[in-house]
Formats: structure tokens, sequence, C-alpha cells
């Protein structure tokens, strides 16, 4: 047998982030050879990973990151299966490497092929579903172009959000920021009417005409009254028309042209975990 050394243990514990124990059992097992003993490791997650491929991985992180000139932005979730793993600060880093390494990608699948400290971003959540021993995979993954972009991410990291703006000006980004806060917030279902999803009115239609039928309406009036209802649907539900958070006397299109009377929200992504 090997003689296995506290450094080395430690040093293999640092490069993977497994338990000292099952450190030392990999030295062992690979007498002492560190690279061999890091395949051992991986392919233990890879055995923990088959075994759990069935969980449910609703928990993690979401991460949002902007590149240096605030032309593109990216959110990806970092998913386990308990909220236990994902306040952990070590998953927290991890998913935060991963959204940074994201920035230069243009798909998941990319970003899964990536290279990650010598390995690929695939075989590190294989590695990690070893150590931490739950199903641990990239969940949304979504990017953003605009003239100027800006984020926010929700306290606890369950909300993450991108906002995109027409032009790049002077306060652009807490304008940016805190139409991202309205959007973790009020969570709407478009940018505008014209987003929303023809089958989504289509049903607010339908529980519009069926509440005014228990209310006793003619069934003349149905359609001009639905109609109604259905803007006010759309004031309530679509980004740029809810009334701002902050001060509900505007819209948020009114907040954003505070700062530059041309100034518009152009798009925004956001991703809610849990």
């Amino acid at each position: 047998m090997a003689n296995i050394t506290a450094a080395e243990v430690n040093n293999l514990r640092k490069s993977t982030g497994a338990g000292m124990m099952d450190c030392k059992k990999a030295l062992v097992e690979a007498e002492g050879d560190f690279d061999k003993a890091i395949e051992i490791l991986r392919k233990k997650g890879q055995k923990v990973a088959a075994n759990r491929a069935d969980r449910d991985s609703s928990e993690g992180a979401a991460i949002a990151r902007v590149n240096e000139d605030s032309t593109r932005g990216v959110i990806i979730s970092l998913n386990c299966e308990t909220d236990f793993v994902a306040k952990n600060e070590a998953f927290i880093n991890l998913a935060t490497d991963l959204a940074d390494l994201a920035l230069a990608t243009s798909s998941k699948e990319e970003l899964l092929a990536a290279d990650y400290k010598g390995i690929s971003v695939q075989d590190k959540l294989t590695e990690q579903t070893g150590v931490i021993g739950e199903k641990i995979e990239i969940g949304a993954y979504k990017t953003l172009e605009a003239p100027f972009v800006g984020s926010y991410i929700h306290a606890g990291n369950k909300i993450a959000v991108l906002t995109g703006l027409s032009a790049k000006v002077d306060g652009a980004e807490e304008v940016a920021k805190n139409v991202s806060m309205q959007a973790a917030a009020m969570n709407p279902v478009a940018l505008n009417e014209e987003g929303v999803d023809q089958s989504i009115i289509d049903k607010e239609i339908e529980i519009a005409k069926d509440q005014l039928r228990q209310e006793g309406k003619p069934e003349a009036m149905l359609d001009n009254i639905a109609k109604g209802k259905l803007n006010r649907f759309f004031k309530d539900n679509t980004l740029i028309n809810q009334d701002y958070i902050k001060d509900n006397k505007m819209s948020v299109t009114d907040y954003v042209k505070t700062l530059d009377k041309g100034l518009e929200v152009v798009a925004f992504e956001r991703v809610a975990l849990g």
C-alpha cells in the first residue's frame, strides 16, 4: 500500500471538492497516483449520476452575468435536489464560475463541452454529483443581446433577470437594474402585447367571458367587455405596461423615459428556481 500523506489528500480535496475520506480512499486505490485518483473520483460521480438521473433537481442557483461592454448577458441555473446544497458557498461559487464561462458560449451544449480547469463542464458536474451525492446539472441557459444589457440577481440566487435597453446612455445601468428588479418581482408573461402567446390570449378571453356569463351579462356584449378585460391583463402582465413598482403613478415605459425620452426596454429574460 502506498504511503499517502495528509498533504496529498488535502491537494486532492482542493482540486476536486471531494471529502477527505473519499480523497484518501481514491489515493490509496490509485497507489498515490494523483491523476488516477481524480479519475476514480469521477467514476464514482458517474455511478452516482446514473443512480440519481430520475431525481427532481428544481433547487439550485440562478446567476446572471453581463460582458464588459454591457452588450450581451447570460443567465444559467446550476440545479440540485435540495435547498441545503443550493445554499452551500462552494456550490454558489461553482455556479458563478460557470455563468462567467457561459458568457463566451452560445448554447448550453457549448457550455457543457467547454473547458473548466482542465476538464469539461459536463465532467465537472458529474464529479460534483459524486462529491455532493445529489443530481447536479445545468438547468436554464438564456442569453440576451442589446445596445445595453443590465442584470439583477434576487437574494438567495432564486431569480435572475437580464434587461436589454435600446441605447447605452448615462444612468442606463441603474435603469436596467431597476427594470430587472421589476421583472423579478412581478413576473411578466412578455415584454409587450405583441409578445404574449396567442394561447394565453385565448385562455384569458374565455375566462373573462365565463365570468361575465356568471354575472348575467348578455351574450352580445361579451366580446367587447372581454376585450376590455384583456387590455387590463396586458397592463398587469406585460413588462413595459406594468405599473412601476417604485412609483405606481407611472408605467415601466414612463420610468425608463425619465432617463432619456428615446430610451426603450427592448427585451428581457427571467429565470426562477424553487
